[in-house]
């Protein structure tokens, strides 16, 4: 009986599991007596609207566990020098936790921006995004639902603060815009466009570092990383002066969240304009599972940023000359590649608007579209010096250096300005569809008081950002695949590096291969696969000698093909560069055959991973795609790296395919069998990988 009732509760929490099943009930806004609360059934955000507008609980209905533990303003300004609250309540008697029965009680805040009114505010798309190629999401904007309220100082100033939830996923969206209904221009210095008082998850006396959290927290106002956690800027962890009870002696615990730029904006907002703040997005967290984590976090940038799971197969080639362009866009037509770039050191100028150049580069598009293959370039913008008028000045010297990739240009100088004009002009012309921007623009400020493109320093990486923002959004609009090895997902960019170091292409090929399935079982922890590229050096890269190339390809087949299959076979692309794909036909059927395996799976290995074993080459490695809503339920493919071949028993989970009894599972494409799934949603198996080879598991609903 006991074991029955087990099963029953282990098939019930499957049924209800978000990841697994949308939750039946919509995002809803509503409104009683003095509350007004944002709902999906998996978080909920309330808050009074009376005496001042406040938020006066944030909580994970999955857990039915509290985020936050007291109130704190909507937001914090500082106009004109002065700081100012916008809402908020007084007379908490203690940050530790919040009763609501405290709340009538309190008051509000006399020296605040108070709240005039609130209105529904439907989800609209904040980015124009022309689908032109495949995606495995397609949904823009995210179904949900959204509210604004409405700030007002007697002068006229008004500030609106804005939030979005979304359907089927525990994640909030927040932003603020400001508007100048008084007489005069005013300035706004800073911004915190959010303040929890957020739970902790442990207590430390002594210690005063940002304690683990279960609401993740980031913004599109990111750069120079790789991934959200590096590239992130605006989350900023403070000690709660009003948190008196903490346990750490000096109470300097940083247990106050803030989302802010860490400079400026110092923006000037004239008589009747608006100011617009980025947008902040808070993921609630129903576990401490890092598997579990990572597969919410995909999930949120699947919801918001669905340009991310483009995942076209592409080519670099490394010279742009008309010959060997065609050349390489008729290899790839052959075997299936989409995409074709003029890779770094081509000779592929974006910055030239001759009428000639662009007449040749728009003849390659219309060929590369009658093969079936889009053709974009490489450009690269930071990292690189252009004169003394023109680069970023270092605010410590005065003079340029010492930016964050030593010399780069100032986005906001003349340069700059006519960078992006010449950008425009050339995709506008040409018909281009990819664009790889590397070293985009990492963050940097610049003192210049000369720049047209910015006052000073307290504005210039406002001002940039807003300048790289717009222009990848406006390519976007256009349906241009953007390649930036930064994170800017949240405003456009469908792919980054999954994460390698580029000098380890130069060592043996052997060496090579586990490396790289290391980096992409390191990668897709925060990653979906379709947002990291890998890199094959078709030619010698870096060095490292005959040891190290694949050139001539059909006398490295056995290494090519194994840099195919594992790049396909995690549903990651990867940069192949060089100057042909193939240069026999046996070369070319393997190239086929891989990139056609792909697109047959392309809807299970463009989904979420769950990592089975870090390759370290002493034993078997693999990931294993999953889809509860797909057809192919899941996906694994299994790697030996060893001389000799391996025969294991391995349980494969598979709980988040969605399946609770049985699977049929099906090895290396060969004949389907059912096989029961065991009370933690794992099937035994016995595999036998070749020697230095691979096998692929596939798994659906039991015949």
């Amino acid at each position: 009986m006991r074991f029955a009732i087990a099963i029953l509760s282990l098939l019930a929490a499957a049924r209800a599991d978000w990841l697994l099943t949308p939750p039946p009930a919509p995002s809803r806004l509503e409104s009683k007596g003095s509350e007004v609360s944002l709902s999906n059934g998996l978080i909920r955000r309330t808050w009074r609207v009376r005496p001042d507008c406040a938020t006066v609980a944030f909580d994970n209905l999955i857990t039915s566990v509290a985020l936050i533990r007291g109130v704190k303003p909507e937001a914090r300004l500082t106009i004109d020098g002065t700081d100012v609250n916008i809402g908020g309540l007084l007379g908490q008697p203690d940050y530790a936790y919040l009763l609501p029965a405290w709340l009538d009680s309190m008051t509000a805040d006399p020296q605040a921006l108070h709240c005039s009114g609130f209105e529904p505010a439907p989800v609209r798309a904040h980015i124009e995004w022309k689908q032109s190629r495949y995606a495995s999401n397609t949904q823009w904007p995210p179904r949900g639902a959204g509210v604004v309220f409405h700030f007002t100082g007697q002068d006229g100033l008004r500030v609106d603060v804005h939030y979005e939830i979304y359907d089927g996923i525990p994640v909030l969206a927040k932003w603020l815009v400001i508007h100048n209904g008084t007489t005069r221009a005013v300035r706004l210095n800073r911004f915190s466009s959010e303040i929890l008082a957020v739970v902790e998850q442990d207590s430390a006396v002594d210690a005063a570092t940002p304690p683990p959290s279960l609401l993740h927290v980031e913004s599109d106002y990111a750069f120079h990383g790789m991934d959200s956690r590096t590239a992130n800027r605006t989350t900023v962890w403070l000690p709660d002066p009003q948190y008196a009870t903490q346990v750490n002696y000096e109470r300097m615990s940083p247990l106050q969240l803030e989302s802010r730029p860490p400079i400026g904006p110092n923006a000037l907002v004239q008589p009747g304009a608006r100011f617009e703040s980025f947008r902040t997005y808070e993921l609630a967290f129903d576990s401490t599972d890092r598997e579990r984590n990572g597969l919410a976090l995909r999930r949120m940038y699947r919801t918001i940023a669905p340009w991310a799971t483009e995942n076209p197969i592409l080519m670099h080639v490394r010279q742009s000359d008309p010959e060997t362009v065609k050349r390489a866009i008729d290899q790839c037509a052959e075997v299936g590649f989409e995409m074709v770039i003029l890779s770094f050191g081509s000779g592929f100028n974006a910055e030239n608007n001759d009428p000639a150049y662009l007449a040749q580069i728009r003849e390659l598009v219309e060929y590369g579209k009658r093969k079936g293959v889009e053709l974009g370039g490489y450009s690269l913008l930071a990292s690189r010096r252009i004169s003394d008028e023109h680069d970023a000045i270092n605010p410590k010297t005065g003079k340029p250096g010492g930016a964050i990739f030593g010399d780069s240009p100032c986005l906001g100088s003349r340069w700059g300005l006519d960078y992006f004009a010449k950008l425009r002009a050339l995709y506008e012309s040409t018909g281009l569809a990819v664009l790889e921007h590397d070293g985009s623009y990492p963050g940097d400020v610049c003192a210049s008081n000369s720049h047209p493109g910015h006052e000073g320093l307290d504005d210039s990486q406002w001002r940039q950002w807003e300048l790289i923002r717009d222009s990848y959004r406006w390519s976007r609009a256009r349906g241009v695949y953007l390649n930036v090895p930064d994170w800017y997902f949240l405003n456009g960019s469908s792919k980054t590096a999954m994460g390698y170091r580029e000098t380890n292409w130069s060592l043996p090929r052997e060496r090579q291969f586990i490396l790289a399935r290391q980096n992409i079982y390191d990668g897709t922890w925060t990653k979906t696969p379709s947002m990291g590229w890998m890199f094959v050096p078709l030619t010698l890269y870096h060095g490292g000698g005959a040891a190290a190339t694949l050139e001539p390809l059909k006398d490295h087949l056995d290494a090519y093909e194994q840099h195919l299959v594992q790049n396909f076979g995690s549903g990651v692309q990867a940069c192949y560069r060089g100057p042909r794909l193939f240069d026999s036909e046996e070369t070319r059927a393997v190239v086929k055959k891989w990139a056609g395996f792909y697109k047959a799976h392309r809807d299970i290995l463009d989904s979420d991973v769950i990592h089975l074993r870090r390759p370290d080459g002493r034993d078997w490695d693999g990931l294993l795609h999953v889809n509860p809503q797909g057809t192919e339920r899941g996906l694994a493919f299994l790697f030996n790296p060893l001389p000799e071949p391996i025969t294991r028993k391995l349980r494969l989970p598979l709980y988040y395919t969605g399946l609770t009894q049985s699977a049929s599972i099906q090895i290396d494409g060969g004949a389907p069998r059912n096989v029961l799934i065991q009370r933690d949603f794992s099937v035994e198996i016995e595999v036998t990988i070749p020697a230095r080879g691979w096998t692929w598991i596939s798994i659906r609903a039991p015949l």
